[in-house]
């Protein structure tokens, strides 16, 4: 049977603003819990940065109780330094999910527009809107980021629909064996 109830949390990282975003998936009906973003700019300190992500991320955690965590995979830009703030922010996320035993769901920033919008170059505000119908929302955040990580939480609910662990198969022979009832 497929787990018809499960909260997702969705983080968007980032070593300025990280965006977050929880959605709630019960009986195929999606709804949208909550979404914002933590403003790190004000932190001069990069480490000060992380342990802020890692509290706000463990706090969205104890509050929501997500069943799952999704994130976006940093994308490679041409500033190594940048990317290299990026994989901490990310990491340190992580980390803060996996100390929760949440199993992690990475997804690139492209997979994720095709997912929201059918179009993976779709701009920022794209998928806003796009999520923005999806799950009926009125107002925008400041900061797209926050869009972003619900994104990242509802590309995840679409690419896992049938993922309950009982019935992933990881191989053709596996997938015969649990239906047989379905072989013509």
């Amino acid at each position: 049977m497929i787990n018809q109830e499960k909260i997702i949390l969705g983080i968007d990282p980032g070593s300025l603003i990280m965006g977050y975003g929880l959605i709630q998936i019960s009986h195929s009906k999606t709804t949208l819990l909550t979404l914002g973003y933590l403003e790190l700019k004000k932190y001069p300190e990069q480490f000060e940065r992380l342990k802020h992500i890692f509290s706000r991320v463990e706090m969205l955690i104890k509050e929501y109780n997500p069943t799952e965590f999704a994130i976006e995979a940093p994308f490679y830009g041409k500033n190594v330094q940048s990317m290299l703030k990026l994989g901490r922010a990310q990491g340190i996320a992580i980390a803060a999910a996996l100390y929760h035993n949440l199993e992690i769901f990475e997804y690139s920033p492209r997979k994720i527009k095709q997912s929201i919008t059918g179009n993976g170059n779709a701009s920022k505000e794209q998928v806003a809107l796009m999520l923005q119908r999806i799950l009926d929302f009125k107002d925008m955040p400041q900061y797209l980021d926050a869009t972003d990580a619900v994104a990242a939480a509802v590309c995840h609910s679409n690419q896992n629909t049938l993922s309950d662990k009982e019935n992933k198969v990881h191989s053709w022979k596996e997938f015969i064996q649990k239906n047989k009832d379905r072989l013509v």
